[in-house]
């Protein structure tokens, strides 16, 4: 719960402290009774899909099996398995220049530019502990498996860090690595170079670390001795080396000298890594381009100053010909599994010519009998999918595997594709060079590229409905489907880490929320939204129109223009650019239907078996102009079409007919901006007569208006059966804007008030337009627009400008006038959306071009409070952002940006998302336990633990000793050497627990007499001390080990036999208390390891679940 209470903490205060308008933080009354206030309002991200455009920085746990994704704009996307991400935002928008996991510890690390050092929770989704550095942080590594970190400086300093995960504090220890030390061993002198890498040496348990310097110089240091082990520099390269060629054409090894006559100068380091498992060999690479692999000593070697003083300690791999090369920025190594035990792999980028093609090079390498054998086997060059930014290898698991890697790219803009081994050698087996085919690819669940998203649409679902029920069927039926499922594609996403948010059972999931998207390719995908976890419903695809005779395929993938769905018939309409108009059963159990398919002139009915999935019921193929807005009534009896031209046609959706279509509304013929519609029945009637969805008809007693705005601000007012005009006019504006929306309120006493102000003078604004002619009603209307004028007498209509907002009586708008209650001036408004609370109407909520959001009052359009997409989703508006934005009138906003989804919750009280409970947990506890108790047992356990400790490991049986060591998480001797500063270490044959004796300086007596003992006597003594001691052997003996029974023998006294039978009690109860702590000890190890097989158990259980290939 205390988790809990934290995730929903932290959102807290946002809206507050990024921009609540400081007019709106005593919000007055409303006059219209609404209960909108700045109180109800706290803007925040509740869903976020997708990988930021601004990536630029990866990490991976290898254990548990995530990868993080750092931006440029300081945000944290961490990724694991199918609907386990989440995105981390820190407080300043700054970018990260490290990142890095603690390893199966569930926190990520994370420093940004600004040298501030940040723990974050992935439990809790927040930042634990932060540090402010004084200098420029230039290196960072944490101690695997460890809380300890080291960081490098620009100085040369390198410190020790420590997280306490327990008092969630980062704090810097007292231990440092000394720069005069460094200085003076390496023969350099001040100012010290900045330190550009720090990587523990494996198989050292965490004494030894190897620091590289910017200048090219390399250090090994031991922290339990401190001092330096070894020391490597630019001057070795002067010695004798071997160069191996780096190109696929030459193959054979070169010997030749490491650094020219022309190339003596110093050599920077700009990346380097381990390349091998006991830190024997460490890969280098440098500005020029070049890449080092340097002979090492490890904390093993019997004779380090013979290594150190051996020539040929380093060889220079040939990458390019060319004089001008590119800095090899990024270095990973791993183990060849392919090829002998000496084989590798060398992952980087860069070292090619300047200009060349941006590539990805992989070469396989081999050194049978040491470093100075090295040789390439073959090279593989990857072209990435858009502009590199980093990469990372993680080892795959389970047996199947063979302990291959799996090699993460991140690419711009927010693209991350995975290579498999496999991938890698059908590549490189290809005779034509083609562009890598990855064999995995991070897919957002909500396509947002491929297709291109071109609407969307976000409904709230009754749930006591017949239409919710029919979906949470189908989405329960996918649940228990779901584990039995075949493999879907080839590429599924590798990572399989996080849990999944536990949403409830099937018996019990009710839909309450659905989320539509039309595209360019004329696909309609629908979603449950119901949780943040967006799960497939239906996908309307090009191939339902095949199903339909006479439909050409291009008109079936027209792109999608409109969306419109109605719980009530259970129907979605779908609108698109050719003009023509869909609608779709969703749900139903009829054994075949009756497909409607209705032109300008004609129409045609066919019958259509029933399959499974949505069904077409008619086909509208009114106009060639785009269907550009589309609006069903409340019981989705009528549905009216608002086409680019200008013009509107009315259908009738029970009976698949036309009731009217109007000629262009606007002189410019410019298009339909928005539709309303308000009509009064016997509602009862209505749904009785539409239980049976597909007879649904028109009540003969149903009255109605239809309310249409243009673009270019003409207002018409239609009668909703006939379509005969009843007013039309052009809003008056002080400035020319476009229109956008428009909406049908409650006004309650704001209009009583109007009404007698209307009687009493004249308008204050009414139409000027000269080419704008009265409309005078027909005679068949005229008594039903009177009819509505006195139902409609207490409703408003809100008229919504980009660049201001137009309050109306509804009923001075049938009537033809345009008395503007109020107005309220804008800045580049282009979206708006309703809240409502208690089912009234009571905010507005307005999206500017200049990424400000605003809430405003209903009905005195007073701004409530104002917050941006820069504060809350660290977006910068971008061009058609309004045209995929959506919402339901709960305050939920749907937003894309680029290739990223994200989900807005305006209202502070409403959790409809269900958060935190309905979010995915990124740390796997008994994946944890099970792997901490893996290596910590001797012998790795068959089966499945024994799988993934190999997989994780890499899959070699003689390596286990060596990954033991390098997985070990319990080194304690660490913390009593960080503990204090270099050299002044507390020896620990001091820590005893002796009487401390407190001195007082009146003790001492300074005038005491000195007495002074002659010397001979002294010696005599002495000597005769010695032979009491030695018992008048020689001196020079050798002591002799003697038994505790003899030296009592020896030395006891006379006893008598009861003094013999006490002693011969006392060594039974001694004997008897040694049996019982052997007992006790026996216990204790079986207890542990009953535990460990239950932790076994449960891994087991929850792999079983999972396929071989997500192990």
């Amino acid at each position: 719960m205390k988790e809990k209470d934290a995730y929903s903490l932290m959102f807290a205060k946002i809206f507050h402290k990024h921009g609540i308008s400081s007019h709106s933080k005593k919000p007055k009354k409303n006059d219209s009774g609404g209960s909108l206030m700045s109180a109800n309002l706290n803007p925040r991200m509740t869903v976020h899909y997708g990988i930021p455009a601004t990536a630029s920085i990866l990490a991976c746990d290898l254990i548990q099996r995530l990868v993080a994704v750092g931006t440029l704009d300081g945000r944290i996307k961490v990724i694991g398995g199918e609907y386990v991400e989440a995105l981390l935002v820190s407080p300043k928008h700054i970018p990260f220049k490290n990142l890095e996991f603690l390893q199966n510890q569930g926190f990520l690390v994370s420093v940004s530019n600004e040298n501030e050092i940040q723990v974050w929770d992935l439990g809790q989704w927040q930042i634990a502990s932060s540090i402010k550095w004084e200098s420029n942080i230039t290196a960072f590594k944490a101690i695997h498996g460890t809380s300890y970190m080291y960081l490098g400086d620009e100085h040369g300093m390198v410190y020790v860090l420590k997280y306490d995960a327990d008092q969630r504090k980062l704090t810097n220890l007292p231990y440092y690595v000394p720069t005069n030390v460094i200085a003076e061993e390496a023969g350099i002198s001040s100012p010290h170079p900045s330190v550009v890498g720090v990587l523990p040496q494996p198989c050292s348990q965490g004494n030894r670390v190897l620091i590289a310097y910017v200048n090219g110089l390399i250090v090994i240091w031991d922290v339990s001795d401190d001092k330096v082990v070894l020391v490597r520099g630019n001057k070795d390269l002067q010695l004798q080396g071997e160069t191996a060629s780096g190109s696929p054409e030459n193959k054979n090894l070169e010997v030749s000298d490491c650094v020219s006559e022309s190339d003596k100068v110093e050599k920077e380091i700009s990346s380097l890594c381990w390349a091998s498992n006991d830190g024997s060999i460490l890969a280098v690479g440098y500005v020029d381009g070049d890449i080092m692999f340097w002979a090492l000593p490890t904390a093993t070697s019997k004779n380090n100053q013979q290594a150190s003083k051996s020539h040929k300690n380093v060889v220079k791999l040939q990458l390019s010909s060319g004089e001008k090369r590119l800095s090899v920025i990024v270095l990973h190594w791993s183990e060849n599994q392919s090829h002998s035990a000496r084989g590798c792999k060398i992952f980087f980028y860069g070292g090619d010519q300047i200009g060349s093609k941006e590539t990805l090079t992989i070469l396989d390498l081999e050194r049978p009998s040491g470093i100075e054998s090295l040789k390439c086997v073959s090279r593989v060059d990857i072209t990435p999918n858009g502009s590199f930014a980093d990469m990372v290898l993680f080892p795959t698991v389970g047996e199947m595997e063979n302990g291959g890697s799996l090699l993460s790219v991140l690419t711009n803009p927010g693209q991350l594709h995975v290579y498999d081994d496999a991938c890698l050698a059908a590549f490189k087996s290809q005779d034509e060079k083609k562009p890598c085919v990855s064999s995995g690819q991070y897919v957002m669940p909500i396509p947002i590229v491929a297709p291109c998203m071109a609407v969307s649409k976000l409904s709230l679902v009754d749930r006591d409905g017949e239409f919710s029920k029919a979906l949470s069927k189908i989405v329960s039926t996918a649940k228990l489907k779901a584990p039995h499922t075949p493999i879907r594609s080839s590429k599924k996403w590798p990572l399989t880490g996080g849990i999944p948010s536990r949403l409830p059972e099937a018996a019990d999931y009710e839909v309450e929320r659905v989320y539509m998207a039309g595209y360019q390719d004329g696909s309609v995908r629908m979603w449950d939204a119901t949780y943040p976890a967006l799960s497939l419903i239906f996908v309307l695809g090009a191939e339902i129109y095949g199903k339909v005779p006479g439909i050409d395929i291009a008109v079936a993938s027209a792109p999608v223009s409109a969306l419109e769905i109605c719980s009530f018939t259970q129907s979605v309409a779908i609108g698109k650019e050719c003009g023509m108009v869909c609608l779709f059963k969703l749900t139903g159990t009829s054994n075949e239907m009756s497909l409607n398919i209705v032109t300008e002139t004609e129409k045609k009915v066919h019958t259509l078996h029933q399959a499974d999935g949505p069904q077409c019921m008619a086909l509208f193929s009114l106009f060639s102009s785009p269907v550009c807005f589309l609006q069903s009534t409340e019981f989705g009896n009528r549905l009216a079409v608002g086409f680019k031209c200008g013009r509107v046609a009315m259908l009738d959706v029970g009976t698949s007919s036309v009731l009217f279509i109007t000629d262009s509304l606007s002189l410019s013929n410019c298009s339909v901006s928005s539709l309303a519609m308000i009509f009064f029945t016997d509602t009862n009637t209505l749904i009785n007569n539409s239980k049976d969805s597909t007879s649904t008809s028109l009540n003969d007693g149903e009255k109605g208006l239809a309310f249409i705005m243009t673009r270019d601000a003409y207002l018409a007012v239609l009668d909703g059966r006939t379509g005969h005009m009843v007013s039309c006019q052009s809003i008056p504006q002080k400035k020319k804007s476009s229109a956008i929306s428009m909406y049908i309120l409650e006004g309650g006493n704001i209009v009583s008030s109007t009404v007698i102000s209307e009687s009493k003078n004249e308008p204050a604004h009414s139409s000027t337009d000269p080419e704008i002619a009265p409309v005078e009603p027909k005679s068949e209307t005229a008594a039903q627009v009177a009819y509505l004028g006195q139902r409609s007498k207490h409703l408003l209509i809100l008229l919504c400008f980009e660049d201001a907002l137009y309050l109306h009586s509804l009923k001075s708008v049938i009537k033809g006038t345009c008395d503007s209650i109020r107005e309220v001036n804008l800045k580049q408004c282009c979206w708006t959306s309703a809240i409502k609370i208690d089912d009234k109407e009571c905010g507005l909520v307005l999206l500017c071009r200049t990424g400000i959001i605003e809430i405003r009052s209903l009905t005195k359009l007073e701004v409530m409070g104002q917050c941006s997409l820069m504060t809350i989703l660290r977006w910068n508006f971008t061009a058609n952002m309004e045209k995929m934005a959506c919402s339901s009138n709960r305050g939920q906003i749907v937003l894309i940006n680029g290739c990223e989804f994200a989900a807005v919750s305006i209202l502070a009280l409403e959790n409809d998302f269900r958060i935190p409970d309905s979010l995915p947990c990124f740390h796997d506890t008994v994946l944890a336990a099970a792997f901490d108790a893996t290596v910590k047992s001797e012998d790795t356990s068959p089966g499945i633990l024994g799988g993934i400790f190999k997989g994780l490991i890499g899959g070699k049986q003689d390596r286990n000793m060596q990954i033991k060591e390098a997985c070990r998480k319990d080194f304690p001797h660490l913390e009593s050497i960080f503990s204090s500063p270099p050299f002044l270490k507390t020896s620990t044959a001091s820590t005893d627990d002796k009487e401390v004796i407190n001195l007082n300086i009146d003790d001492i007596l300074i005038d005491e007499k000195i007495t002074v003992f002659p010397k001979s006597e002294t010696i005599n003594n002495d000597e005769k001390k010695r032979e009491r001691l030695f018992e008048g052997s020689s001196t020079d003996a050798k002591p002799t080990v003697r038994s505790v029974y003899e030296i009592r023998a020896k030395y006891r006294g006379p006893e008598d036999a009861a003094a013999a039978a006490a002693r011969a009690r006392d060594r039974l109860i001694e004997r008897q208390e040694k049996l019982k702590r052997i007992n006790d000890r026996s216990q204790e190890l079986q207890n542990e390891a009953e535990n460990f097989a239950s932790i076994a158990h449960q891994l087991a259980r929850k792999m079983e679940k999972k396929k071989w290939w997500n192990i």
